[in-house]
């Protein structure tokens, strides 16, 4: 993998958050963007990093691991290894589509199995998103394909998207989160909820009295920009 594996560590305990760091740091191909002790620095942490993978504790006072993905669900998971000294939640890990799930204490050994099955499906989502060149859209029982090239700004409209050209406005039955997953991270940017934009599109960006945002693309298109992403945003964009 030629990119490394950017990773967020999650426990609430000091000694296993140490052990965790220290495993992945010592790993050649992974980044360790961020070490948590708490389930609401996992959402902050995930959110400003942007990471490939995350290893979560699932037993944490105020937000649990579950509720970490939970408060993440409208934005695209990162690879989830659940890490924790109950065995009680697996079925409900492999619900949330967790790579793995390991008890603690665990050997290195088996936190090798573990990071090798992140590194596969990293892997593979990468390689999902490198040919997402065009995209498949429905009208009037055809299917067109849209060139992603081509899309300027993406919203959210109930169990659709709306796929904004220059010219011309395609709706497409797909969840936000699932089709950011498809889209080159360089080029687009989930700036809201509801709105993923082309970073190449984006002629202007500022930061209201509420902390929120707002920027323009194409001609004279206003959208609105998260308070929780604005900095971000603005770094992006340079």
């Amino acid at each position: 993998m030629s990119e490394p594996v950017r990773v967020v560590a999650v426990d609430d305990e000091p000694i296993p958050r140490e052990t965790l760091a220290a495993l992945l740091t010592a790993a050649p191909d992974v980044e360790l963007v961020a070490v948590c002790a708490t389930g609401r620095g996992a959402v902050d942490a995930v959110r400003e990093h942007r990471p490939d993978a995350l290893f979560l504790d699932v037993q944490m006072p105020g937000l649990d691991g579950f509720g970490v993905i939970e408060a993440l669900l409208d934005e695209p998971l990162p690879v989830i290894v659940f890490a924790t000294a109950h065995d009680d939640y697996a079925l409900a890990a492999f619900d949330v589509e967790a790579v793995d799930y390991l008890l603690k204490p665990f050997t290195d050994e088996r936190f090798n199995q573990a990071l090798e099955r992140v590194r596969e499906r990293v892997a593979a989502l990468r390689t999902m998103a490198s040919k997402s060149q065009t995209l498949a859209v429905h009208r009037a029982g055809l299917i067109e394909r849209v060139d992603v090239s081509a899309i300027v700004w993406i919203e959210s409209a109930d169990q659709y998207v709306k796929l904004h050209t220059a010219d011309d406005v395609h709706l497409m039955r797909e969840s936000m989160a699932n089709l950011e997953a498809q889209l080159d991270p360089e080029r687009f940017l989930r700036v809201h909820r509801t709105v993923i934009v082309a970073s190449e599109h984006v002629r202007a960006i500022e930061t209201l009295r509420s902390g929120n945002g707002r920027l323009t693309v194409g001609g004279d298109v206003w959208l609105p920009v998260a308070r929780a992403r604005v900095a971000d945003v603005k770094r992006r964009l340079g």
